[in-house]
């Protein structure tokens, strides 16, 4: 199939909002599924994102990083990295990032990370003051990470400009915001911060006292984390608004940056040790639990299977080293029903794809040692490759 030149302008973002008629009950299947996992027509679903996003995605343009990192990461685990325009892509995500005209403004209160899109990339007033400087933390994760998946050296990056403007993101109960104005709060930023630490190898950002502390606070009586003291747990988050990626549930988020700030050793279960952090065996009782007897995994209990959660509650199993406890057989029956005929996968089994559930179908891929797909770095939720940055 012919396509045009790939161009990383192109990009929009991540799916609609759920409507009423994407419940399971109400999608109708219109074939039968494939029995295997049907590579080239995955590379040929994400090629497509990559050349011209479907008008669908219009009404989401604020977050175009975020459909190119589910775009540019889908193609790395599907080892097709080559489809892509390295420089042209690495120069394209570095046009996003804010910059404080001196360095005294560093330490204004803005965050000097990346914009989601061009839209909210605000002009100076006639005074040449930024005051609508939209530099998103969630954006900036995104940004980093697709860098890191072309070969670009972070080390070139003025991090310095980050990482002290990210400081001031953080509040007194260790808990961050993802913009300098008019956010919430939860532990979603948390693990973008943690995720730019770890990448820009620079804990500066971020006191990570702080933050174990306001972990260790969102875990509730089940095991499970919610996304802030007190909330329900969960194991996934969707339709994030205000330029934020789906960087996961709360107990996603909490496990991944645990790890990434070194709280928590990998493959905890086979250390023998115990963690003073967070209650272990709490945690593990509640994710084991997530899987449904339909095979997939749910977000929260008595919610549907639904493809990404294999991603949101799998990576938590896979870095606690608890991930050869599933049914995996089971698993792979539920996500290839959920694999679309024109490639990608839904969000529940017989509808049509989106880049957002199709990417985390290629994490669950990934996670279960799928021959053709690159292996996954659970805690960043990217390649090992791309991770280590060998590329």
């Amino acid at each position: 199939m012919a396509m045009r030149e790939c161009n990383p302008s192109d990009f929009e973002v991540e799916e609609e909002e759920e409507t009423p008629s994407s419940s399971p009950s109400s999608i109708s299947s219109p074939s039968s599924p494939l029995l295997y996992i049907d590579i080239d027509r995955h590379v040929a679903f994400l090629e497509m994102m990559y050349n011209l996003v479907p008008y669908h995605y219009q009404s989401q343009e604020i977050n175009r990083l975020t459909l190119a990192f589910f775009t540019i990461s889908g193609l790395h685990l599907l080892q097709a990295l080559d489809r892509v325009d390295k420089d042209r892509v690495a120069n394209w995500v570095l046009s996003f990032q804010a910059h404080p005209r001196s360095r005294a403004e560093v330490t204004n209160g803005q965050f000097y990370g990346f914009h989601g899109s061009r839209t909210s990339q605000f002009p100076p007033d006639e005074n040449g003051v930024s005051a609508y400087n939209a530099g998103h933390l969630a954006s900036t994760y995104c940004a980093l990470a697709i860098l890191k998946m072309v070969g670009f050296d972070l080390a070139t990056l003025d991090k310095e400009s980050i990482l002290i403007s990210m400081r001031n993101l953080q509040q007194p109960d260790g808990s961050f915001m993802p913009l300098h104005v008019g956010a919430e709060t939860d532990l979603r930023f948390v693990y973008c911060a943690a995720a730019i630490c770890f990448m820009l190898e620079d804990w500066s950002g971020m006191d990570i006292e702080k933050a174990k502390e306001y972990i260790s606070n969102c875990q509730s009586y089940d095991g499970g984390f919610g996304l802030s003291p007190g909330l329900e747990s969960h194991g996934e988050l969707e339709n994030i608004s205000c330029n934020c990626c789906d960087t996961g549930g709360g107990t996603y988020c909490a496990v991944a940056s645990l790890r990434l700030m070194g709280y928590i050793e990998d493959d905890l279960l086979s250390k023998n040790t115990s963690s003073s952090i967070i209650n272990v065996p709490l945690l593990l009782d509640w994710s084991m639990q997530r899987q449904a007897t339909d095979g997939g995994f749910q977000g929260r209990a008595n919610k549907s299977s639904d493809t990404c959660y294999a991603f949101w509650v799998g990576a938590v199993l896979r870095i606690l080293g608890a991930y050869k406890f599933i049914d995996k057989i089971a698993l792979r029956k539920f996500l290839l029903t959920c694999q679309s005929e024109f490639g990608g996968f839904s969000k529940y089994p017989g509808g049509l794809p989106d880049i957002y559930h199709s990417y985390y179908g290629y994490t669950a891929f990934s996670l279960l040692e799928e021959p053709g797909f690159n292996p996954l770095c659970a805690e960043l939720g990217m390649t090992d490759l791309a991770a280590l940055g060998i590329i």
